[in-house]
């Protein structure tokens, strides 16, 4: 079957609201951990998941940082809007020079209540270090689903990455219906956060303690960061009857050197934590072979349905020789790191080149997300969800998860 003709209701299950975690638990670790290797369904807790992972695998993790991405301004008519930052809006050569600026900046947002804003700048006054700041909101253009949003602020002595910590609250998921309360904070946050761009935790890091890092360092197993700054899509419901009517959602992926260095000497032993992190090292493989290609290119991005064309998918490049490839190209071009969006689309059909195994929590029906599961394991996520359901494991963002072992 082709995969744009799956049938998204194919991958639908009965998911109470009793079984989604509206709250994290009290131990990041204490997270019960579903563990499904050769058919087989195995309990356990994400403290012990060194244990179960081969010594002196490659653990790859994803260090974006949520952002404060809901900003909430009041008119002086007493209407509330509110706008939720998506991501930044052109094109830009990395999003340290968005989160830097110290001037004004352009986002595609959600706008809620946008009926109640017409061509008025909304204002925000804010307070960093004791100064009093306002912050500006100026409606630009409505473009698909959103609209793009100019924000400045009147002192020059703050970036926009204070601005918008100061100003917005944690963009928790929607289905988490709740208000934020201080414990959001901290916990949908990794302790491994580092570069401010998502607005969408990357869940299967949550769980990860300095406890469970020093049991992977006494095992040898090592552990490397990429950074995919996770969009509001990755909540965006499959509302086509098949895959080939939906749009998968474009992310700013960001990898350096030597962590795609580090991929290259753990070939067959590479664990990726999150979905999110899967979908960047993945991404990696496929531009290594679009460069084998045509050696001559000089934009390198990945569309969803590029890794289902015949001439890539019966290609002969192992991992080696597409991360080789894209090393070499990284020298020749003078690059650091690659910096780009990959709307790869994982689904069941698709061969994994570059994951071995996949940490992740259980997802929403008839997601994209749940597509990317049945990639890994067939039809065996009825099973996993099955058994998950029946033995009180908590669902979603701040819920339990699974180590899936992927049968290449």
């Amino acid at each position: 079957m082709k995969p744009q003709s799956i049938s998204i209701l194919d991958y639908n299950y009965d998911l109470p609201n009793e079984k989604i975690a509206m709250h994290p638990l009290s131990k990041r670790d204490a997270s019960k951990l579903l563990i499904f290797k050769d058919e087989k369904i195995v309990e356990s807790v994400f403290s012990e998941i060194a244990t179960q992972i081969p010594e002196k695998s490659l653990l790859i993790f994803n260090n974006s940082k949520v952002i404060n991405a809901r900003i909430k301004f009041s008119k002086a008519t007493g209407a509330n809007i509110e706008i939720f930052c998506l991501e930044p809006h052109g094109n830009i050569d990395t999003y340290e020079q968005i989160m830097v600026s110290n001037k004004v900046v352009q986002w595609k947002c959600f706008v809620g209540g946008a009926a109640k804003w017409k061509d008025d700048i909304l204002e925000k006054e804010i307070a960093i270090n004791n100064t009093k700041i306002i912050l500006f909101a100026k409606k630009i253009e409505k473009i698909t689903e959103s609209f793009v949003v100019e924000f400045s602020w009147n002192n020059t002595n703050y970036t926009f990455a204070q601005i918008i910590e100061a100003s917005g609250s944690v963009p928790l998921p929607p289905y988490i219906k709740r208000i934020t309360d201080n414990e959001d904070t901290s916990r949908y946050q990794t302790i491994f956060a580092k570069t401010n761009g998502s607005v969408a935790a990357p869940t299967a890091g949550l769980h990860f303690s300095e406890n469970i890092f020093e049991k992977l360092i006494a095992k040898n197993i090592i552990k490397s960061f990429v950074t995919l700054h996770v969009g509001a899509g990755t909540f965006k419901p499959v509302k086509s009857a098949t895959m080939e009517q939906h749009e998968m959602h474009a992310e700013y992926i960001d990898v350096d050197y030597c962590t795609i260095e580090n991929l290259q000497k753990s070939i067959g032993k590479i664990v990726a934590v999150g979905t999110t992190s899967l979908r960047t090292i993945e991404t990696l493989y496929w531009l290594g072979v679009k460069i084998f290609f045509n050696p001559s290119i000089t934009a390198l991005t990945l569309l969803q349905w590029d890794v289902y064309e015949e001439k890539f998918v019966s290609n002969n490049i192992n991992a080696n020789e597409a991360l080789q490839t894209l090393l070499y190209w990284m020298k020749k071009n003078n690059k650091q790191s690659i910096f780009t969006k990959t709307q790869i689309l994982i689904v069941p059909g698709y061969t994994f080149r570059i994951a071995n195994m996949l940490v992740t929590n259980f997802h929403q029906p008839c997601s994209t997300l749940l597509l990317l599961v049945a990639a890994a394991v067939g039809n065996n996520w009825k099973k996993m969800y099955d058994y998950a359901l029946k033995n009180e494991f908590r669902f979603l963002s701040y819920g339990d998860g699974n180590l899936i072992f992927i049968d290449n």
